[in-house]
């Protein structure tokens, strides 16, 4: 008996460490979906491209943009899977990519890809600067929606229009202005301790933006001023989120107490303690807002503005409590059967991805405070806020019933037919003959064959109500990526990154302990 006790101790001891590997095994595997979502934008860059490029099938493009004009609009992004540069969407992307740094900077530093975040953030600030050529003219636009719909071209081979639009002081934009000011003040928080210089020269340009937007308040797609955007990117929420929504990057940024007044004495006039939402997106900031917002109550020195900020968490936890499920039935966000949130037919995963980082965010802000959150259907700890975000990455990834990660690249399921120009046609750097305007749609468009060059890290559009997905070129409501679908699942992959690598360390201490007993 006494002899028999350390052999089956022994099988014990076999059996859990085969369990703990094959338990491992199934993982999900962050640190490679957030190296994977910043290779994405290397695939969206326009211009020419830098020496240290790593996606190898792009190559340079839009090298004359703004010539026309007598302006240089060089660089900047593609937005999804044409060529125009948009700049609404591109702004909120790098305010999401730069807020993903800030909040989770030393996770994406374990992670070892700060410098591609950083990269990925100064792509898009260094032709902001470009394209805000004085205090009140920024450059809005370059390309028009309509003739580039018109063909399926490279980026490498375009031939449509590249006409460029401004905003000004006769023609105003104050969406525009403020989100670009955002981005911009959200960029110099990330490149203040490495780069003063720029992050200063940043701080100038976001300052000068929302001074312009403030003065001449406006929407940026009304006719007669950028009516070629309303069929693409129509500011439908306004101006008065973005005017929010920059004022308080430029309080966080400078610690300016000019701009926290702004916030507060216009919450109400501006619909931020007014407006309940739930969704957040690249129109419609108030969420962000109301979160970033309700974190300043943790700070002694905000307690005097305690009654305006306690609206703006109200507003928050409103949003909080509806993608969880626990607001009145009427007012929650709707969900897929197997559990995704679901905003809109269109580009759903653009609602998923901003939800999971405010959830995730919101998450470690009552963590650190000690706090709980309250919704009608009673207090919710931050775990459960944190694992509800997860599995809204978990499903992303894979976790659903099709077992296909939506994030293109990652995994051996993902989308094989992205609704993207340059990636469904061969490579320029293969073969270089040119590729005329409908060419395109007749030789490459209609293929059923998977395309030829991976889009590494896009988030495409993801599924129905019903968790249907179908995976064809020509249904571009759900083969299609955004770059602000993918920026913030940036800090969110890399928070969980460093939850999976601490939790594997515990349980390989516990082996350990194990093992020496």
């Amino acid at each position: 008996m006494v002899k028999s006790k350390p052999q089956h101790f022994a099988q014990w001891c076999f059996l859990s460490l085969i369990f703990a590997i094959s338990s491992t095994a199934k993982t999900l595997n962050y640190g490679d979906a957030l190296a994977k979502s910043l290779l994405y934008f290397e695939s969206q860059r326009s211009g020419r491209l830098p020496y240290n490029q790593r996606v190898t099938w792009r190559d340079h493009s839009g090298l004359t943009d703004g010539l026309e004009q007598g302006v240089d609009l060089v660089g900047g992004y593609y937005d999804a899977g044409d060529h125009v540069k948009f700049g609404l969407p591109m702004a909120f992307t790098v305010t999401m990519l730069s807020w993903s740094v800030i909040e989770y900077r030393q996770q994406i530093s374990d992670a070892g890809e700060l410098e591609h975040a950083m990269e990925a953030i100064k792509w898009g600030t260094d032709y902001f600067i470009k394209a805000h050529t004085s205090p009140n003219v920024l450059w809005a636009e370059v390309g028009d929606g309509d003739t580039d719909h018109y063909c399926w071209q490279r980026p490498e081979d375009m031939t449509t229009s590249r006409q460029a639009y401004k905003i000004d002081q006769n023609n105003p934009g104050s969406d525009l202005a403020g989100e670009t000011a955002a981005a911009m003040a959200a960029a110099a928080l990330v490149f203040k301790k490495t780069n003063p210089h720029y992050a200063h020269l940043l701080l100038h340009h976001a300052q000068q933006l929302f001074e312009f937007g403030d003065k001449y308040r406006g929407k940026y797609d009304e006719e007669g001023r950028l009516g070629v955007v309303k069929s693409y990117y129509a500011s439908v929420s306004g101006f008065k989120d973005e005017l929010l929504w920059a004022a308080l990057w430029l309080y966080t940024a400078t610690d300016n107490e000019e701009y926290l007044m702004y916030v507060i004495n216009e919450a109400e006039n501006f619909g931020g303690i007014g407006w309940a939402i739930t969704e957040f997106s690249w129109d419609v900031k108030y969420a962000g807002i109301q979160v970033m917002a309700s974190k300043l109550l943790n700070e002694e020195k905000h307690k005097k503005h305690s009654a305006v900020l306690e609206k703006y968490r109200s507003k928050a936890e409103y949003y909080i409590c509806s993608c969880l499920n626990k607001n009145l039935d009427t007012t929650n966000v709707e969900r897929t059967p197997a559990g995704l949130l679901y905003i809109r037919q269109w580009n759903n995963m653009q609602y998923v991805s901003t939800a999971s980082f405010l959830l995730t965010m919101y998450s470690d802000s009552l963590k650190s405070s000690n706090q709980k959150l309250s919704c009608h259907g009673g207090t919710v700890a931050h775990q459960e806020i944190l694992s509800f975000a997860k599995s809204q990455v978990d499903y992303i990834l894979g976790s659903n019933p099709s077992n296909m990660s939506y994030l293109v690249g990652y995994g051996s399921n993902y989308p094989q037919r992205v609704h993207h120009r340059g990636a469904s046609v061969v490579s320029y750097r293969e073969n270089k003959a040119f590729i005329g305007c409908t060419q395109g749609y007749d030789n490459w468009y209609g293929r059923v064959e998977p395309n030829p060059n991976v889009l590494v890290g896009a988030l495409v559009g993801g599924p129905d109500s019903h968790d249907n997905f179908l995976d064809q070129r020509d249904n571009y409501m759900q083969t299609e990526a955004c770059t602000y679908n993918t920026a913030p699942l940036v800090g969110v992959f890399a928070k969980f990154s460093e939850l999976e690598v601490q939790k594997e360390l515990d349980h390989s201490q516990d082996l350990g302990l194990v093992a020496s007993y």
